[in-house]
């Protein structure tokens, strides 16, 4: 199955929203290609569904009634604002992300000589080794207080 992938920073994948039920990716996306537990960071843990043809996975965190959280894609065809970032160098990323108001941003180049792009605050990650995107790691924005918020 081919998919067009947009990553909507702070609301999900394409139409599944953070939040969202492993019922409701199964119905957007399919049954996963593989099924993993992902229990390697701090107290967090995740099932992973990959979808290894269509370059992403999704993680369900297990301590929130399996709700959807984040996700990992190496598609070169996936979308951000309209613009295919797998195409863009570091540089334009970082002034597609100023354009669309997220305008701090950490890097880091790990032991290993992989380097990181953060923008913490739309809570995504990309990777690239020898100036070359590789993958893209995002998920649900961080709440920075306790604070409940209902709807009218």
């Amino acid at each position: 199955m081919s998919i067009d992938l947009e990553i909507k920073p702070c609301v999900g994948l394409c139409g599944l929203l953070f939040g969202a039920s492993m019922k409701d990716a199964e119905k957007l996306f399919g049954k996963a290609e593989e099924v993993a537990l992902f229990d390697d960071v701090d107290d967090a843990k995740s099932t992973v569904w990959h979808y290894w043809e269509n370059g992403f996975s999704l993680f369900f965190d297990e301590m929130n009634s399996q709700i959807f959280c984040c996700a990992e894609i190496d598609n070169p065809e996936v979308t951000i604002w309209g613009k295919r970032v797998f195409d863009l160098n570091e540089k334009e990323i970082i002034n597609l992300f100023k354009e669309n108001n997220y305008k701090l941003f950490e890097t880091e180049v790990h032991e290993w000589g992989e380097k990181r792009l953060s923008f913490d605050d739309a809570n995504i990650d990309f990777y690239f080794e020898k100036n070359k995107l590789t993958s893209i790691n995002f998920g649900k924005p961080y709440m920075s207080s306790q604070i409940l918020i209902l709807p009218n």
